[in-house]
């Protein structure tokens, strides 16, 4: 059984699919999701071992090698780049990012959030240091925002709808500004990685083939949306967010130096900037080798 744990965000539902399809069986596997509603759970959990397999944002998997240089991951597919999932938005009455000079901003620092923020920020000419940042998990930013204690909020769907919809604060930013920046990843600790490399060549083309039924099988949406307690138009609407990558097509940025290799090194940045880490520490190394097999 590969047990793979899932955070609420519409790209990583599909080994849920996969499993509910059938598809893990015919592969010759056995997958068990396993859901959270606190994205850092996850991050816990992997770094205490209880997980050799999970699905993290690029900031994640850096934050682990700094904490946890051993189970340092290695990264063997990228899920999905954000091209519009991840916002920072700010109070209506402020209306733009070049007004949150001095204000405070909410992030979840163990999430892709201080990135997305200093991508936004630097467009208008600022950094970090020109926000007052504030720590707020995932699901109190909305309640906050309405509240006035905070200005600005670097979040993501589900935790961004309720707000938006309600029209108390606006999106003043999104993932689709910066292509080919925000990467989600299927990451794997060093030791299982060298023992289990044709499990994960399978696990891998099970991920392909879950995205491949999901392009010509509707039903496809229902069953992953039902998994995140939404109807299927909602989340239709989450996955314009993002664009998903073929096998083939990423192959080529998971090569060394290539584009993901390059964007762990910006995030490392990102985190050291903000005080999140200090020192030299690892990166996560890139693999092709799990997608080399499934492409066989």
């Amino acid at each position: 059984m590969v047990t793979i744990p899932i955070a609420s965000w519409a790209g990583f539902q599909y080994f849920h699919l996969a499993h509910e399809k059938q598809l893990d069986q015919k592969a010759g596997l056995v997958i068990d999701t396993l859901g959270f509603s606190d994205p850092p759970e996850i991050v816990k959990a992997f770094e205490e071992g209880r997980f050799p397999i999970a699905q993290l944002t690029t900031v994640e998997a850096v934050d682990i090698c700094s904490r946890q240089p051993k189970r340092c991951p290695v990264v063997v597919l990228i899920l999905d780049e954000s091209r519009g999932g991840d916002k920072v938005a700010v109070r209506r009455s402020l209306g733009t990012i070049a007004a949150l000079r001095g204000k405070r901003v909410a992030v979840t620092p163990s999430t892709l959030g201080p990135f997305v923020l200093s991508r936004a920020l630097a467009r208008h000419g600022m950094s970090l240091a020109d926000v007052r940042i504030v720590a707020v998990p995932l699901a109190d930013m909305g309640r906050r925002l309405v509240s006035g204690q905070i200005d600005g909020a670097a979040f993501y769907p589900p935790f961004s709808d309720a707000v938006l919809d309600g029209g108390e604060a606006v999106t003043a930013f999104t993932s689709a500004e910066i292509p080919g920046e925000i990467f989600d990843v299927l990451v794997v600790d060093p030791q299982y990685y060298r023992t289990n490399r044709h499990i994960l060549g399978r696990l891998v083309r099970v991920w392909q083939q879950a995205h491949d039924l999901a392009d010509r099988d509707p039903e496809a949406q229902e069953i992953m949306a039902r998994r995140q307690g939404v109807r299927a138009e909602v989340f239709r609407e989450w996955e314009k967010g993002l664009l998903y990558l073929s096998l083939s097509e990423q192959r080529h940025m998971l090569l060394p130096g290539g584009k993901l290799e390059r964007n762990l090194a910006d995030v490392l940045a990102v985190q050291k900037q903000l005080g999140l880490i200090r020192g030299r520490v690892p990166l996560p190394r890139v693999s092709t080798e799990p997608i080399d097999l499934a492409l066989k």
